[in-house]
Formats: structure tokens, C-alpha cells, sequence
């Protein structure tokens, strides 16, 4: 097997060189250009204000990082364009230094209401009725307890806005995402090289953290999945993974976060020599991959990708739908500033692609008490197509092309 095995984990590591210093993280600018973006959105659904929660949605628009907890905090988007967080008074300061865009930090004190702030807010700009958007990862406490104050505001699903703005990407976005895949396929090769009989997953997944920290990312690994033989057909692993056999199924997914956006790249192969079985269906997988990719052209649906994907596996014998030996899950999922994000690559996702939208690829076929396979590289739209983020793995012989 070329490319598999051979080699060490300190003889690996002692070739990585940092990658990242010319990739720079999202302006300033971009940022108020999504804001001006939503606030056009706002105004053409005749709503007045849309409110961002702590974590993603909250980053997106206002750069402004801040984890979600039991308090509200956030931050109220106005259709002109005014920003105003909100935030417990002990933490004003902190948010003062973590605010990019700016806007007014209205608090509230421990015993007092941050709902009651949020309708005072609106109310103090009169907007005493009509659409108000709700970030929709907003926790049901914070949303709950803002409906139960007024029945003046019709409170609605803040996706339609967030999702037609994030999952459209930027040239500064795609460049972020494409350098972090780079080096977590980078990753991938070299884990590939440090196999051994034995070898276990942990030491493989330590290797993998630790790799990724060498190419220039503190973080390290943004998660990892590793998996040998049988374990290999449970698409997000066992409680207890076993060490590698000989003429095994190897299955490693893992990814990055590079300036905020995360890689996800899965690669599968066999340590040693691959059954006619494993050959098989790992072709198979290459096909269906293959055909998804096709699909993905402009103008086309999500759901059109899933049914061309599952058309194959049908034609092979496979299915249909999520029945196994065959594809137990949708073919993909849009990625960015979350590993799973819109759109969705599934049958009941009618978005239409365009320009800027990225996505996995990665239509596994599991056959039960077996082996696994999955072949997961991510695609980016342009203009003119679909283009690959990384170039899909050769054959099962040489799997990255070496």
C-alpha cells in the first residue's frame, strides 16, 4: 500500500514546518458588510430587529466572541444597521474589549430581567410590534422568557436570515477554509505513514493533535475519529476502539480551526492488503463521491445531489435510502464557522446552490459488523461549478496519490 506505514511519529512531526502566517483572519470591513447584508434582509421581510445570541451567529455579524451560558447575552441587530449587546454590568468591561463592531452594551444586574431589557430595548427604538427575528440557537430559557413577557412581537426563526448569510461564503472566507484543509490533508498523510500493527487509537488521535499544533494551529485537532477494522462501520466511532489488526480498515476524520472556519476531511484505507470485499465497496464509495460532485452545478438543488448519490449506491445494490449494507446518513453538510452548518445535503434540503455556498462530500457506505468507508473532501462553489477543496483519494492501493 503506498504511502501506508513506514515511518515514525517522531520522524513525522520532525518535517512539519508552521503554514499559516499569510493567511490572514476575517476584516473589520467584512464584518459590517454582513451587517449592512442582513440589515437589507430585515428590511425586505418588514422586520425591524433581529436578535443575535452568544456564540456563532453573534461572531458572524459582530465579530464579537463570546461562549453561550445560563445569562443573556448577545446582542439586538436593528434594520439600519445599529448594533446593541447585551450583557450582565459585571461583564461590560469584558465585552468592551472583546467588541469589534461597535454599538451601545445596555446591562442588566443580577436580580433583574435581561428579558425586560430586551422589550424595553425594542420599545425604546418603537418597535412595539410586528416581526422580531430570534437567533435560532438562542436556548429555549432565553427565547421562553422573552415570549412570556408580550404577545405585542411575532418572534420568528432567525435562520432564514442568518443561514442566507453564512452559508454564501466570501473570497476571504473560502481562502481560510481552503488553507486549513490543506493542512489537515497534510495531517492525514502523515497519520497514514505512522501505522503500525498495534498501534492504538489514542496514539494515533495524540498524534493527529499534535501534528495539527506543529502546522501553526494552538488548538490543535478540532476533533478527531479514528477507527480500525469493524469499528469502522459506526460512522462516529465506539465507546472502546480497538488497536490496529493486519489487512484492516483504516477510517480517520478530522479537521482544524483556522481563524475561526474549520477543516473536515475523512480518508479510508486498508493497513496491509485489501479483501476483494473491501475493494470493492471502496470503489464503490469513489464512484458515489464522484457522482455527487457531478451534480453539484449551479441552479441545482441539495436534494439533488443525495439523489445521485443514492442512485449509485441503488445500482451497486445498496439501499435503498438509509437501509444498510448502504449510505446511512445525508451526503453532506455545508461547513464554516461551525463543522456542520447550512446547507444540508439531503433529500428534504431544496436550497438552491450558488456561488460562495461550501459543502462535504462524504456519502459513507457502512456495511454492518464489517468495515466501513467513507471518502469526505469539500466542495466550493463557483461561478462555473463545483470545485474540490481537496483532491479525493486515488484508489485504495494508493490512496492520496503518492
Amino acid at each position: 500500500m503506498i504511502g501506508i506505514g513506514g515511518s515514525t511519529i517522531a520522524e513525522e512531526l520532525a518535517k512539519i514546518k508552521p503554514n499559516i502566517n499569510d493567511i490572514q483572519p476575517i476584516q473589520k470591513e467584512e464584518f459590517q458588510q454582513r451587517i449592512q447584508k442582513a440589515s437589507s434582509l430585515l428590511k425586505k421581510m418588514n422586520a425591524q430587529a433581529m436578535y443575535l445570541h452568544a456564540g456563532t451567529n453573534l461572531f458572524y455579524f459582530t465579530g464579537t466572541k463570546w461562549n453561550s451560558s445560563e445569562r443573556m447575552v448577545g446582542a439586538i441587530l436593528f434594520s439600519n444597521g445599529d448594533i446593541e449587546y447585551i450583557a450582565p454590568k459585571f461583564e461590560e468591561g469584558t465585552i468592551l474589549d472583546f467588541m469589534l463592531i461597535q454599538g451601545k452594551v445596555q446591562c442588566w444586574e443580577e436580580h433583574e430581567s435581561p428579558y425586560e431589557l430586551f422589550i424595553a430595548l425594542l420599545e425604546k427604538r418603537n418597535i412595539n410590534g410586528g416581526t422580531v427575528f430570534i437567533d435560532e440557537a438562542t436556548p429555549f430559557f432565553v427565547s421562553n422568557g422573552i415570549s412570556k413577557l408580550t404577545t405585542s412581537y411575532n418572534f420568528e426563526d432567525a435562520k432564514t436570515i442568518t443561514a442566507s448569510c453564512r452559508m454564501v461564503k466570501s473570497k476571504a472566507e473560502i481562502a481560510i477554509i481552503q488553507r486549513a484543509m490543506d493542512i489537515t490533508l497534510e495531517v492525514q498523510k502523515a497519520t497514514a505513514r505512522i501505522l503500525h500493527i498495534g498501534i492504538s487509537t489514542k496514539e494515533v488521535t495524540e498524534f493527529i493533535h499534535e501534528a495539527h499544533k506543529r502546522y501553526g494551529i494552538p488548538s490543535g485537532s478540532y476533533f478527531c475519529i479514528v477507527l480500525f477494522g469493524v469499528d469502522s462501520s459506526f460512522p462516529h466511532g465506539v465507546k472502546t476502539p480497538k488497536d490496529l489488526e493486519e489487512n484492516e480498515i483504516v477510517l480517520v476524520d478530522t479537521g482544524c480551526q483556522l481563524h475561526d472556519y474549520i477543516s473536515d476531511i475523512t480518508r479510508t484505507y486498508v493497513f496491509g492488503t485489501p479483501t476483494n470485499k473491501q475493494r470493492e465497496i471502496w470503489n464503490i464509495e469513489k464512484e458515489t463521491q464522484l457522482a455527487a460532485f457531478n451534480a453539484a452545478q449551479i441552479g441545482n438543488s441539495c436534494a439533488s445531489i443525495d439523489k445521485a448519490s443514492r442512485a449509485v449506491l441503488e445500482n451497486n445494490k445498496l439501499g435503498p435510502n438509509y437501509k444498510l449494507p448502504g449510505l446511512p446518513h445525508r451526503t453532506g453538510h455545508g461547513i464554516g464557522l461551525d463543522i456542520h452548518e447550512w446547507p444540508y445535503i439531503v433529500s428534504n434540503d431544496s436550497t438552491i446552490l450558488e456561488p460562495g455556498m461550501c459543502f462535504s462530500n462524504e456519502p459513507m457506505i457502512c456495511v454492518p459488523r464489517e468495515f466501513g468507508i467513507r471518502h469526505e473532501d469539500h466542495i466550493y462553489m463557483t461561478e462555473s461549478g463545483p470545485k474540490w477543496f481537496t483532491k479525493p483519494m486515488l484508489s485504495i492501493d494508493n490512496p492520496f496519490g503518492e
